[in-house]
Parts: structure tokens; sequence; C-alpha cells
């Protein structure tokens, strides 16, 4: 199908050009590049930013640019812009041996997706109360970090051709223990992050369901052989019932039907869809008060809004503290773009609210007089 001709060039488009940001991230190819344009145009950063600092940074409003496809047409980001996802697919693709109908099997929809709005419940509580956490596990956070930290620091270890001097980050092995993990459920569960984790795509699944355009079943012409299912991303069920919340509106779906029931169309009849994300009312309340707890014991564990300590000192230009933890999504761009290595991420000398925010360690470097960098590339303005 030549729809699906063109996501596949937009996905690696967009991943392509992620990685390059990510290379030019750096002293000496900056070059004013915009760098953070993938975080800028990140629904659930700015959505999360404004609820904790009840503002909208100005470069934030890149992500209505998103909101507007998700609004028409579903979950596209998913399956055609993140490139965390797609290579959640191209990790599924090399490696799934898997036959069809173990295939088909995998890609029904199970409870445990669920899961991704109970983790965007937490984060939103939290970040009500001015602790933004979303960046633990928001997939452009998650990656842009990753590839600071751990995966271009291990590439340019035998190379040494990323960095203009070598940089080294503490306990790096953990961000990049925890990026390895999410790459390597996809051998258990197809798009595991995507289906079960990611906070963004439960968002977006939140906001698809005003979507006007959906997959629709045509029930004359479906036998029920359920090929549909044998690449469905999202495990949407499209051979019942869409759920509408869970489509990454791939069109793989559409692709596999020998039988030609299955189409993209508008306004379809609503007893066709699952129109709301399966969540149950006692487990969104029970996320949400984990999320106000964490907030309340973080911060009472490890309160440096009050107490200085030697060793954290933010980058330079940082807002106060509190504003910092209400702005701050620990994705680690001025740790990337830091020249002299001395900008390193946190663990728990912050407290545990801190954890992967970025903090000085004259060990590691010194701070090169009149650079500016670290507050150029930050995407929240923290």
């Amino acid at each position: 199908m030549r729809i699906t001709r063109v996501r596949v060039a937009a996905q690696a488009f967009f991943i392509l050009l992620f990685l390059f940001f990510a290379f030019v991230t750096q002293f000496g190819y900056l070059k004013g590049y915009p760098v953070s344009l993938f975080l800028e145009a990140d629904p659930l950063v700015a959505i999360a930013t404004a609820i904790s600092t009840h503002a909208v940074y100005q470069g934030l409003l890149w992500s209505l640019v998103i909101l507007i496809p998700t609004l028409l047409l579903g979950r596209v980001f998913c399956n055609w812009i993140c490139p965390f996802g797609t290579l959640h697919q191209i990790i599924g693709w090399l490696f799934n041996a898997r036959g069809n109908d173990e295939k088909i099997q995998s890609n029904r929809y199970k409870k445990v997706f669920a899961l991704k709005y109970y983790i965007l419940t937490a984060f939103v509580l939290a970040a009500i109360f001015g602790s933004l956490q979303i960046g633990l596990l928001d997939p452009i956070c998650l990656l842009a970090r990753s590839m600071t930290t751990s995966v271009l620091p291990a590439i340019d270890q035998p190379t040494e051709w990323i960095y203009v001097r070598p940089h080294v980050h503490q306990l790096g092995w953990v961000v990049g223990g925890l990026f390895l993990f999410f790459v390597a459920m996809n051998l258990a569960i197809p798009r595991f992050f995507c289906r079960v984790v990611c906070p963004l795509g439960a968002t977006l699944g939140v906001l698809s369901r005003f979507s006007i355009w959906r997959v629709e079943r045509d029930t004359q012409k479906c036998v029920d052989c359920d090929l549909c299912l044998q690449r469905c991303e999202g495990a949407s069920d499209p051979h019942t019932n869409l759920r509408k919340s869970e489509c990454f509106v791939c069109f793989n779906c559409i692709d596999d039907c020998p039988y030609d029931a299955l189409s993209f169309k508008a306004l379809p009849p609503p007893a066709h869809e699952v129109t709301y994300p399966d969540i149950a009312r006692r487990k969104a309340i029970f996320a949400g008060l984990t999320g106000l707890l964490f907030f309340s014991l973080s911060r009472r564990s490890g309160d440096l809004t009050k107490n200085f300590k030697k060793e954290v000192i933010r980058p330079p230009g940082s807002v106060a503290e509190p504003d910092f933890l209400e702005r701050c999504i620990k994705c680690d761009q001025c740790i990337r773009v830091c020249p002299t290595n001395v900008l390193q991420p946190a663990m728990f000398e912050s407290g545990v609210e801190g954890v992967w925010t970025p903090i000085m360690n004259m060990k590691m470097g010194y701070c090169e007089l009149n650079c500016t960098l670290c507050g150029q590339v930050c995407p929240t303005g923290a």
C-alpha cells in the first residue's frame, strides 16, 4: 500500500533527523541547529510543564503542531514521528522469530497495556504539586538522555570521533541499562514500551478519542481470519471493535487484510469502536495518590528548595531550585552540549525528586567562562 511506504519514509526521516540533532548537540557542531526540536514538539512536555509552572514556555508551542493530527487522525506521532517508537519497530522487525499464529496472539490487546495510563496519572498528580517527573519515562526525554550519557559515549570509546574531548558520565550504565531493557523487551512483547509504559502514548491515546478518522471494519466482508493482527503495532484489535486509543495509525492491518474489509474512514459508526482507554477508576485513583505521595515524600526526604547543598550546584543561569524542579525534564541536553564535561546527571545528590537532573561536578571538569550553551539548548527554560 502506498500510504505505508510514505509512513516508512517518514519514520526514516525523523529518526535520522533525531540522530543528526543528537550528534551536533555539542560544542563545535551546534551552529544554530534547532537541536531541541523533538523535545519542544513533545505534547507531554508542554502539558506537564504547563501544569507544574502554570505557564507555557514559548519554545513548547511546537507541540501544538503534533496535537492537530492527533485530534484528526489519532496517534500518528507514535508510529510516524517518534524516533523511540521507530527504534522499537526496527528491533521487532529484525529479531521477531514468531510464526504467524504467534504474531497474531502477541498482537491481541492485553489488560497490562493500560499501565501507561496509570503512570501518566501519577506523573500528572506530581506535576500539579510542582514535581516534574515525566522525563523519567517520556520517550523523547528517555532517548535523548540515553544518547547523552550512554549510547554516544559508548560509541566514542573505541572510535574517538564523536567528542572534541572524551566525555564520562557518572552511573551512565544505569541509564544505558534501562534503555537496553526497554529495547530488549520487544523480544517478549512487541512494542513493549509503547504499549505498556509510554506516558506520551497514553496522553495521545486520551486525545485520540476525539479523532475524526480511524480504521473501520466492514462486517459484511470480514471473515474473522484475524490476519489483520499479524503486524498490528498498537495491539488495537482491528479484527473487532477498534480500540481507538491504542491504534498507531500504521495501516498494516489494512495492508494485510485479504478481503478488503478494513479501510480508513471519517466519522465511522461509534458502535464499531472502543472510544475510551481501558482504565479502572479505583486503579486510576490509586495511581493519582501514588503521584501525590511521591511529591510529598521525595520533597521531605531531600528538600533543597530551602537548604543549600554543595554537591548540588545547578548549571549557570538556572532558575531557583523550586522553579528548577518544576521545569527540568531530565532530558540532559545541557549535559550533552557541555564542552568540559562538568555537567553530570544527578543520582541521589538532590534527593529522589532530582534523579538525572543536571549538577556541576568539579571533579569531572570545569565551567568555561562566558559559555552559555546549556541555556541555549534547554527546551523548558530551566
